[in-house]
């Protein structure tokens, strides 16, 4: 089964239940399996190089990269661009109403954009068909 390493800022986590349940529905059609990074792991501010160590060892592992870029996330922009660096398919998803971050949208390989987490299939699906 492939994977899809979920990029989501820590404090952003909990408001994408949502969000997550639509993209984790429409990956499970497409037999790629939904790591979460902050839901498996924890990590102490004193540990922030083994957090990263690990972070970069599961994108290493993981087939595509997709981004949840609402919110502003310095860690999700390192991660999209180790995934980039990997040559990896990454995959941007934002909220229309979100600001527009040029560089994680200009790194991705698609850059998507939703109304609401209803919406998310209707603009993933093709691109995972694509794959």
């Amino acid at each position: 089964m492939k994977k899809a390493y979920f990029s989501v800022g820590y404090q952003s986590r909990p408001l994408l239940d949502a969000e997550i349940n639509a993209i984790r529905e429409v990956l499970d059609k497409h037999h790629i399996h939904l790591f979460i990074f902050v839901d498996h792991y924890r990590f102490s501010p004193q540990e922030e190089q083994k957090m990263m160590q690990q972070a970069f060892r599961e994108i290493a592992d993981a087939d595509l990269l997709i981004a949840e870029i609402s919110e502003k996330a310095m860690g999700v922009g390192i991660e999209i661009g180790y995934a980039v660096a990997l040559q990896k398919p990454v995959i941007c998803l934002r909220n229309a109403g979100a600001e527009h971050s040029t560089t994680a949208s200009g790194s991705a390989t698609h850059s998507l954009i939703y109304a609401n987490a209803g919406a998310i299939a209707a603009v993933l699906e093709p691109v995972l068909k694509g794959q």
